[in-house]
């Protein structure tokens, strides 16, 4: 089946040179990546977050661009048909796709052969996730702050998903838009449920932010909700990118990424530099999450300390308590950025370590190198087990990481004997919930600790 889009309002035109660029040819990287992520948009509502049989599946798929004198025909041939209806594409859909185009030929364009600039490493960086998320009208002037991140898994249960739509519509009453990873399950619910509100409250300019990176984007497809989509080239600058965009940062139930998540943030916040900050860490969930969120809080206080355990606010059972707290922060927010000098869409204050921004390749040898023992820095250590959690997520859904414990067998982890029995705990925990992979999914563990 070969289908043929002309652009939507909104699509920055391309040179003959980018159209190359995009062009299928053998030895291609650039294109295969442009392939895979353009075939993750087109399959959304996708009941399996194993990237492989998604690829596997739809091996036939293939896109072009046809190089047009007033612009560009975007050509698809045996796409996934759940993407149409009537045989025509879905407008949401063909606005995720035009961002993968903008987005993977801006990537690649400006940073792969970037000279280094007369600055910091650490402050190029930050400048680079400021560039692309710019380049996709992301950071646009807003009068107050009024963005809150949402983290949480993509498998989680009918209960938990029920409530993460609910804490998203006490949030959209209040006025206050949605970031999220984009996909499934506590991604998508927080965007549903803030929708409604946002109809109710005849709010027409909703922000449905969703941030994602390509090695995840196929197991874990931008829902239907998102109206601004960012492919942002590795977990680390999306990690970036959410905490420097978010006003406040709710965290719902989820598995090794969620976790992933939390150091990230735990580690950030811990830092003396940021002391002064006002980012407000909330983890909520239904009643039947209390296990859940027990065991993440013996974990990141036996392991990070007291200290960590003080930067979270745990709310059980109680949405309207959550965006209560959430919306009470964001005027305190927005007098502490004004005074200082901030901008309310980008926190430039923020700091963020080397060791958290430098990428990360979650290979067996990597893995087993992590230094993972108590007598380090705090910080130190968050970031070690963020790295640590971050191979789990690749052996997990990334194709790459399924690949390599295909090939390679589970990563091994070692480390402090203590700090190995509690992550073993906490990641047994996550298994025996069913937070690993999508319902209906075999698990077998792409990890082994080492004690």
């Amino acid at each position: 089946m070969r289908i043929v889009l002309s652009p939507l309002d909104g699509m920055n035109l391309l040179s003959q040179v980018e159209v190359k660029q995009l062009e299928k040819s053998s030895n291609s990287d650039l294109y295969k990546l442009f392939r895979s992520c353009a075939l993750a948009v087109l399959n959304v509502g996708s009941e399996t977050d194993d990237s492989a049989e998604i690829y596997n599946k739809y091996k036939d798929f293939d896109i072009h661009l046809i190089s047009k004198e007033r612009g560009i025909k975007i050509e698809l041939i045996n796409p996934p048909m759940s993407a149409f209806v009537d045989g025509k594409l879905i407008v949401g859909i063909q606005e995720h796709l035009q961002a993968v185009i903008r987005d993977i030929l801006f990537n690649a364009n400006k940073y792969q052969h970037q000279p280094s600039l007369n600055i910091s490493e650490s402050k190029q960086i930050t400048n680079n996730v400021f560039d692309m998320l710019r380049n996709a009208r992301v950071v646009q002037p807003i009068d107050a702050p009024n963005l809150v991140v949402c983290w949480g898994g993509h498998s989680i249960g009918p209960e938990e998903y029920d409530y993460t739509k609910e804490v998203g519509y006490q949030l959209g009453l209040r006025g206050l838009n949605i970031c999220t990873g984009c996909g499934p399950g506590a991604m998508k619910g927080p965007m549903k449920g803030a929708a409604l509100a946002h109809s109710k409250q005849r709010i027409k300019s909703g922000r449905y932010l969703g941030l994602t990176e390509p090695s995840i984007i196929a197991a874990e497809a931008p829902n239907p909700i998102v109206n601004e989509l960012v492919i942002l080239p590795d977990i680390e600058k999306r990690l970036e990118a959410f905490v420097r965009v978010a006003h406040s940062i709710v965290i719902f139930p989820g598995g090794a990424g969620t976790a992933e998540e939390l150091l990230y943030i735990l580690g950030l916040m811990l830092n003396p530099e940021n002391e002064q900050q006002i980012l407000p860490i909330i983890l909520t969930g239904p009643k039947s999450s209390i296990a859940y969120f027990e065991e993440i809080a013996e974990f990141v206080e036996s392991v990070l300390g007291e200290k960590a355990r003080s930067l979270l606010t745990i709310v059980t059972n109680d949405a309207i308590e959550v965006a209560t707290l959430v919306k009470a922060q964001m005027e305190p927010l927005r007098i502490h950025r004004k005074t200082i000098g901030d901008a309310y869409q980008f926190n430039w204050t923020l700091k963020i370590p080397e060791p958290f921004q430098q990428s990360f390749d979650p290979t067996h040898q990597n893995m087993a190198k992590l230094n993972l023992h108590l007598d380090q820095p705090v910080e130190d250590l968050a970031a070690n087990l963020r790295r640590a959690f971050s191979g789990i997520v690749a052996g997990n859904i990334k194709q790459e990481g399924l690949l390599a414990v295909k090939e390679h067998g589970p990563f091994e982890l070692s480390g402090d004997t203590g700090l190995m029995n509690k992550m073993d705990n906490l990641l047994e925990a996550f298994v025996k919930q069913g937070r690993m992979k999508l319902p209906g999914s075999v698990y077998e563990p792409c990890y082994k600790i080492k004690t």
